[in-house]
């Protein structure tokens, strides 16, 4: 494949995973290439990340797609064929391998040293030799599990404290520190293993078909719903300074609203001092708006973790609202804004409030339309004329009763009502869904991961 055709594969895989590249930003890494020593891998790499990367949650993922589409070898990596290894007998005694066990003693005294070159040629030719599918297997593939089990370098981390150590007293700082770094290398030694078997999973295939089951999307983008939970862990750090963002955004967006509609009559005779041009323009003064926010949130557990990051951006940006109530329900609703106080870390609020507030009536299943009775029954008052509604949920009530004429009421008697389904809009009407009809009555806004959220609320507040 030409250089070109790489140029041009590789910025499609990152499109496709989902970062932002324009036709500029692609021209731009093509000129820094006319530059550089195209021999010097980790300077392509550079040039490419400095005009391609935008945010740092999106490097790993160009990373990969880097390692990809510019692999650091071909073929085996290593000088010769790869070493043999010794047949396991089915069902037998896995018999001595040397070639693991002198891989094992390289590998010790590499991690000990912390020699990153030493330890992506080891692996090279780890995978080589133990990467590759037995040659009876009904589909050659490449693994990195085989590759983990031969090295199995967990097992060297005892002796490797002893080594670092060295008759050091243990279980104080000096082991804490030496098991964290350790930890580190064995780390990025299963990110290496990994990183080869794709390049050989790439050659033996093709490139964008490793890609694209290779590359998780950026965190921003990935579903709420269906994210592992490694990625909530990650989502919920990521909250705080998307919402300190957010805030610095609508900050500017309200300084710069200031200026209210224009003064025609002290413009005109400010301009009789110019021969009659309006040199200069006079507004007048203009107070920024701050809504009131009241959230209605289904709760139960298929949308819950959507609910909480909703929750936890909106509280986050609570000084951009003149007042923020939360309303939650299942088959019975509460008011829960009691939980979420100032200071309060919200993912113990989502806690308490799920095991405290009166949320189940008597089948515990999702009813919207009671829950929008119940809503506009004991609380009549909350909803005004300065009011943002916000509705968050699936629209998925079990086939139960809709209440449109009470929903329809606080969607007239509010300032604004959205409503953040976080499902995808192909799913929308199927089964018990009833999103068309209510969005008919409250807009509805697919909003499936953070990105969307964040754009909503920005526009919201």
């Amino acid at each position: 494949m030409a250089l070109l055709e790489r140029h041009v594969g590789f910025l499609d895989a990152l499109r496709g995973a989902g970062l932002p590249v324009s036709l500029a930003e692609g021209l731009d890494a093509a000129r820094a290439l006319t530059v550089l020593d195209l021999v010097d891998r980790q300077a392509m790499r550079a040039a490419y990340a400095a005009t391609l990367v935008k945010r740092p949650t999106h490097r790993a993922t160009f990373d990969t797609l880097f390692d990809l589409w510019f692999p650091a070898a071909i073929g085996d990596g290593a000088a010769g064929p790869p070493p043999e290894r010794p047949e396991r007998p089915r069902g037998g005694p896995r018999p001595p391998d040397p070639v693991a066990d002198e891989m094992r003693e390289r590998l010790f005294d590499l991690l000990l040293d912390g020699d990153e070159a030493g330890m992506r040629q080891l692996v090279r030719e780890a995978v080589a030799a133990y990467g590759r599918s037995p040659a009876g297997a009904p589909r050659q593939t490449w693994s990195a599990y085989t590759v983990g089990a031969a090295l199995d370098p967990r097992t060297l981390m005892a002796g490797l404290l002893r080594a670092v150590l060295a008759g050091q007293e243990r279980g104080g700082l000096a082991e804490r520190t030496a098991r964290r770094t350790l930890e580190d290398r064995l780390t990025a030694l299963q990110d290496m293993i990994t990183a080869e078997v794709r390049r050989r999973l790439a050659e033996d295939t093709s490139v964008e078909r490793v890609a694209k089951v290779a590359v998780r999307p950026p965190l921003e983008n990935i579903d709420i719903l269906r994210a592992t939970r490694a990625d909530l862990a990650e989502l919920r750090r990521a909250v705080h300074p998307l919402a300190r963002r957010l805030a610095t955004r609508l900050a500017v967006k309200h300084k710069a609203g200031r200026r209210g509609r224009l003064d025609f009559r002290r413009t005109v005779r400010a301009s009789l001092s110019t021969g009659g041009v309006p040199v200069r323009t006079y507004h007048r003064p203009r107070r920024p708006h701050k809504p009131e926010l009241v959230v209605l949130c289904d709760v139960s557990d298929s949308v819950s973790s959507f609910a909480h990051f909703t929750l936890l951006l909106a509280y986050a940006l609570r000084e951009q609202f003149s007042k923020v109530r939360v309303f939650a329900f299942i088959d019975n609703l509460d008011e829960v804004t009691g939980y979420f106080a100032p200071g309060v870390d919200v993912a113990d609020a989502m806690k308490r409030m799920t095991s405290e507030a009166d949320l189940v009536w008597v089948s515990g299943r999702t009813n919207y339309g009671r829950a929008f009775e119940l809503f506009a029954e004991r609380y009549p008052d909350v909803v005004g004329s300065k009011t943002a509604l916000l509705i968050l949920g699936d629209a998925r009530s079990n086939y139960g009763q809709l209440a449109l004429p009470a929903l329809a009421k606080l969607a007239d008697t509010a300032r604004r009502a959205h409503w953040l389904n976080p499902e995808p809009r192909r799913d929308w009407d199927t089964g018990d869904s009833a999103s068309s009809t209510y969005d008919r009555i409250v807009p509805m806004v697919e909003c499936r991961n953070l990105a969307q959220l964040a754009a909503f609320i920005e526009d919201l507040a």
